[in-house]
Order: structure tokens, then C-alpha cells, then sequence
């Protein structure tokens, strides 16, 4: 039996017109020969409204119950969807996370999924050609519906395709991976094919392609996969393992990242366990901590800055401003005007000059670097926000990403 997850976003499935179009994709993969997996998402808004719902009816509702009433935003696109193919004569029906099941943590509004139930879903398609499945959902070992977090239905359907070993194609609004944000820069190109630890970068600096949950899981499981648009019939950008090709290529991208700010804890006395007692508490609050600077020691004390994303500043601040009290440091400062901008690719590994080269194109255009941090494929600069599409346009001209580079050399 071939077995494929096709993954439908909201505005692919926002309304009967959107739902048509998804059909076509769905009913063109049972020509192919596939039995067929569409996991649906809720239709476009409609988390927010369900989510505005319990704030009017609670100033502090249960998570668990936010669960379960946001939930049902998918339980109506899977069900309408299933008539929709039915009235095409298709043997399809709807199925639910618990149905499954597809068992979570307690964590609710942001689950991790612990256990899928193979079984039940190739027992359903041996009597089906088309099953569509809730995704964003799942029920825990309190038997209490669970959500996975925002964008959590691209994470049910590479988790469904990692149990089953399938393929899977995650539609949505635009038609692949490109080489920096469309509307950032006219001249980005649609990439063909990226690595998983190309996606995950561009993932964890706010690229709304794919949840990053989603690609960690389909690195973890080998599971390819196509990110394509719905409305149209491009063949997308493949998700999948690195090779030569892709290791030639210098530079694969520029992503960026304003959801960024900056805390500085000046005077802190530079004494053994001070940093523990500035980011142990930021962790157990459960806050990300990204860019970290510490600088020299001057006649005993010095200033640490760090960067968390912003809606995580307030609760942040106070814990600093705590930490200041506890080691008698001077003041803490922060700024919400910042933004993170990366040059990302796995080919930094065996080519140098990617760091001089981005620091020298924004000198250039005399942007100052804030704070810098680097990963094997990634160098992250800080600067100030009112910069960042100059930043994004001119890095991307300089490392030639308007043009294919696997095909040029």
C-alpha cells in the first residue's frame, strides 16, 4: 500500500472555494496510486476567534479547556472535507487526534507528541482512499485533548508520515522555500531543494515556512518532505538530507528575525556563579535565551547583554531586575528596536570567509553590528531594526543567491 500526508494550512482550506482546490491535490494523489493522509488545520482565523472566545468568558481560562475548545476548529475542516470527497463518490472519512490515537505529554497548548498508533491508521486505509485527520491535536494519558502549539498541524502530519514511513507534502500559500523573504526582497529565488539543518536555521529565526517542531522531527526520522502551494501546481522545495551539491553552495539563504530583544545588566560584579544566577531563573521561567555577550572585566565588574524574544521581555525584566538586587549590580537596560539577521548554510562547513564576508557588506552600508553569535551553518548578527530590509537585500546580493549556484559551478 503507498501511503502519502498531504498537510493543508488554514488559508488552503479557509473556505468550500479553497477546500475545492484542496480536493484536486488530494483526488490527483489517488491517480498516482496513493492512499492519502490530508491533515487539516483549522480554516483561516479561526483559532483566534475561538481563542478570543475564552478570554471573553474567562480572564484566566484553564488550558485545558482552551484545549479542547480550540480543537474543534480542526474537528470542523476534517468532517466538512470528508463530505466533500464523499459527494465525489471517495471512500474517505474524518478521524480525531484521540481516534488515533496520537498520544501527547500533558503540556497543554504546546504538546509533544510521545506515541502514534500505527496500526489504527493503516487498519483505516486498507477500508478507506482517503482519510482526513485532525492535525494540531492529540489526547494524553488523562484522556484530555491536548494541542501541539501554532503550526502545530505541520507537525501531526511529518509525525503521521515518520510512523507510517511515508512521504509528505505540506501545502500552504506559498509555493516553496526561497532564499530570503519574498517580500523582503524581490530578487529571492525559490530553492529546489534545502537540508534539514538549513530548514531548522531558518525555522528558529522566524521563517513561517515550517514549524520547526515539524522539521526536527522530519530530520530525527528521515522523512522527506515537499512544501508546495496549494493554488498552484510548481513542484516546490524538498525537504531533505544534505549532499555534495548542496555542500558546495557557500551561502543558501538569509533569514531574519524582529521578535528580538535586547537586556543588559550593567555593573555586575565579576565573580564565579553570577551568570547562573542571572540565566537559571530566565530558564526555569521557561524563556529562550539566544545571543549572549559578557564583556571584558574592568576593575572587577562588567556587563552582560543577551537577546529573548520580545514577548518574553516583561516577564524577563523582572527576573533581571531581581538578579540585579541579589548581586548588586548597577542597572539593567533594554531596547526593542533590534533584529536578528542570518547568513545560513551547510556548505560554511568546508568554505571559508562567509563571516568576513557579512561583516564587511554591512560595514559597507554602515550598519553596526550590535552582537554577533555563530553555529557551524549560521552567522547571526545583531543590529537595529530600522535596518533590517537594507541588511536582508544587501547580504543577499552579495552572497548571489538570485542566482542558482548549485547549477553555476
Amino acid at each position: 500500500m503507498r501511503i502519502l500526508v498531504q498537510k493543508f494550512g488554514g488559508t488552503s482550506v479557509a473556505n468550500l472555494e479553497c477546500m475545492q482546490q484542496v480536493k484536486q491535490k488530494v483526488l490527483h494523489a489517488r491517480e498516482n496510486g496513493y492512499k492519502v493522509i490530508a491533515v487539516l488545520s483549522a480554516m483561516s482565523g479561526e483559532t483566534n476567534r475561538l481563542l478570543n472566545m475564552a478570554g471573553q468568558w474567562s480572564q484566566c481560562p484553564d488550558e485545558a479547556e482552551v484545549d479542547a475548545l480550540i480543537s474543534t476548529g480542526e474537528q470542523v475542516s476534517v468532517s466538512l472535507f470528508a463530505m466533500l470527497l464523499q459527494n465525489e463518490g471517495i471512500k474517505a472519512r474524518s478521524v480525531l487526534g484521540f481516534q488515533i490515537p496520537l498520544k501527547t505529554n500533558t503540556a497543554y497548548s504546546r504538546a509533544r507528541i510521545l506515541d502514534i498508533r500505527k496500526d489504527t491508521l493503516v487498519e483505516l486505509l486498507e477500508a478507506h482512499d482517503v482519510l482526513a485527520v485532525a492535525g494540531f491535536q492529540g489526547i494524553n494519558d488523562d484522556n484530555r485533548i491536548t494541542t501541539l502549539g501554532r503550526g502545530g498541524s505541520d507537525t501531526s502530519a511529518v509525525a503521521l508520515a515518520a510512523a507510517l514511513g511515508c512521504e509528505c507534502e505540506i501545502y500552504t500559500d506559498v509555493d516553496g522555500v526561497y532564499t530570503t523573504d519574498p517580500n523582503m526582497c524581490s530578487a529571492a529565488r525559490k530553492l529546489d531543494r534545502i537540508s534539514y539543518d538549513e530548514m531548522l536555521e531558518m525555522a528558529s529565526m522566524g521563517a513561517k515556512v515550517l514549524q520547526i517542531r515539524s522539521v526536527e522531527f522530519a530530520k530525527k526520522y528521515k522523512v522527506p518532505v515537499r512544501v508546495r502551494s496549494t493554488f498552484t501546481n510548481d513542484s516546490g522545495t524538498l525537504l531533505t538530507q544534505e549532499d555534495s551539491q548542496m555542500e558546495a553552495v557557500m551561502v543558501s539563504g538569509i533569514a531574519y528575525d524582529k521578535d528580538q530583544a535586547r537586556i543588559t545588566l550593567r555593573g555586575v560584579p565579576d565573580t564565579p556563579g553570577v551568570a547562573a544566577s542571572l540565566f537559571c531563573p530566565l530558564a526555569d521561567a521557561g524563556i529562550v535565551v539566544d545571543m549572549i555577550v559578557q564583556n571584558p572585566s574592568l576593575d572587577g565588574v562588567t556587563d552582560m547583554t543577551f537577546t529573548v524574544p520580545r514577548k518574553d521581555l516583561t516577564r524577563a525584566l523582572e527576573l533581571v531586575e531581581k538578579t540585579r538586587a541579589e548581586v548588586g549590580a548597577k542597572e539593567v537596560l533594554h531596547d526593542l528596536n533590534v533584529c536578528k539577521v542570518s547568513a545560513i548554510g551547510v556548505g560554511m562547513r568546508n568554505h571559508s570567509g562567509v563571516a568576513s564576508k557579512t561583516f564587511a557588506t554591512l560595514r559597507r552600508e554602515n550598519i553596526n553590528i550590535l552582537m554577533i553569535s555563530t553555529s557551524e551553518i549560521k552567522i547571526t548578527c545583531l543590529i537595529e531594526e530600522k535596518y533590517t530590509e537594507l541588511a536582508v537585500r544587501t547580504l543577499h546580493d552579495a552572497f548571489g543567491l538570485d542566482k542558482d549556484q548549485s547549477q553555476a559551478g
